[in-house]
């Protein structure tokens, strides 16, 4: 887990220097909006839904944007997205996930299979490499809310599986089917988490050199970059050295 941790680490910090805003609020906006659609408009009544505006809360979207994408899809007029996962393999065997929400399914196909090509990697059948993560559920709060101990006592009580806790915060793991459970105790206790949601997680992580590693990061950056991708996993590990130079 330790290289994902770095992993996930490494992009958030990039993006939140490279991200053009205006993208990123696009595609919280289209999360919003489809968790809408599917469930109730109201964030407390709709688990994934509420996942939807903790994300764009954490990343300061505006109130008014999050209440525009609500009512979006109460209007009946907003676009019908596809949810598809796409699963492939990156640059020295590095199993990756790529979740998307898109209003062309030919369209995001194609772009996505090039940036694997581009890379030296290539798109897969789906199932190809998600046996080698776990689909679970996560609940993120700031370091402040609580102990590590309190923290672990609340989320055994509350149903969770597992806890890890840093300097960075608490990261609080349960079952997909346990989730929205899980979550409501924690925030009933410490406050509104900073993030809750479903995430694929590797079961284990790939030691990769700082050639392949580059061009991972590139392919990654590459399908973020896309406005119909949503979320990116993959399961490779950064060497100290590389996280130090991409850090600096």
């Amino acid at each position: 887990m330790a290289g994902h941790s770095q992993f996930k680490n490494i992009m958030h910090r990039k993006g939140k220097q490279d991200a053009v805003r205006s993208k990123l609020f696009s595609k919280l906006a289209r999360e919003i909006t489809v968790a809408a659609k599917l469930g109730m408009p109201d964030p407390a009544m709709n688990p994934r839904l509420r996942a939807a505006v903790l994300a764009a809360r954490a990343e300061n979207m505006p109130k008014d944007n999050i209440d525009r994408a609500i009512k979006k899809a109460l209007g009946g007029d907003s676009e019908n997205y596809d949810e598809i996962r796409y699963e492939g393999y990156g640059p020295g065997g590095v199993a990756v996930i790529v979740e998307a929400l898109t209003d062309n399914r030919n369209r995001t196909a194609s772009e996505v299979r090039s940036y694997f090509t581009k890379s030296g990697g290539a798109l897969a059948e789906t199932g190809a490499v998600s046996f080698m993560f776990d689909r679970i559920g996560t609940v993120e709060f700031d370091a402040a809310k609580a102990s590590a101990d309190a923290m672990l006592e609340a989320a055994i009580e509350a149903g969770a599986d597992d806890v890890t806790s840093d300097e960075n915060g608490h990261e609080v793991v349960c079952s997909v089917e346990n989730l929205h459970e899980v979550a409501r105790a924690l925030e009933a206790k410490f406050g509104e988490p900073r993030k809750s949601g479903l995430v694929w997680r590797p079961q284990n992580t790939v030691a990769v050199d700082d050639e392949v590693a580059e061009k991972l990061i590139r392919l990654v950056d590459n399908l973020n970059d896309n406005d119909d991708v949503q979320n990116v996993y993959a399961n490779f590990e950064l060497s100290d050295a590389f996280m130090a130079k991409m850090g600096g």
